[in-house]
């Protein structure tokens, strides 16, 4: 499976953090790492969120059609959970998440380090099928 690890473009501060929304550049850099991923052949068959606003208004502004939120993805999100909630779901899935729970999680299910994860930016982790027992 191809794992897609984003994080949340740039979001407007504020309170309550789980209604924070998107800014416009936020809304702008979706729709870009939308396009790059088509361009690069990267076509998620599920979109998943964390439930914030600002993951699921990433989600929506890629252009993959409407994401599902998973809770999982919240705040706090562990590698576990990011793969966990990706399996089963296809080929490629895309999860849509926060900081410092995308850098963890890539740096953790490649074995590599913990890369630097600006607003709206990616990973791609290649994750072994598993075996059945």
């Amino acid at each position: 499976m191809r794992l897609l690890i984003v994080r949340h473009a740039e979001a407007a501060p504020g309170h309550p953090d789980e209604l924070r929304p998107l800014t416009s550049r936020g809304r702008e850099q979706a729709r870009e790492l939308g396009e790059l991923l088509r361009a690069r052949g990267l076509v998620p068959d599920a979109v998943l969120t964390s439930p914030l606003l600002r993951a699921r208004e990433t989600g929506r502004a890629l252009g993959f059609g409407e994401p599902e939120v998973d809770e999982r993805l919240a705040p706090g999100a562990t590698p576990d959970d990011v793969r966990d909630a990706a399996r089963g779901r296809g080929e490629t899935v895309l999860v849509v998440g926060h900081q410092p729970d995308c850098g963890r999680a890539a740096a953790a299910l490649t074995g590599g380090d913990e890369p630097a994860f600006p607003p709206c930016a990616y990973a791609l982790v290649e994750l072994e099928p598993e075996v059945a027992r």
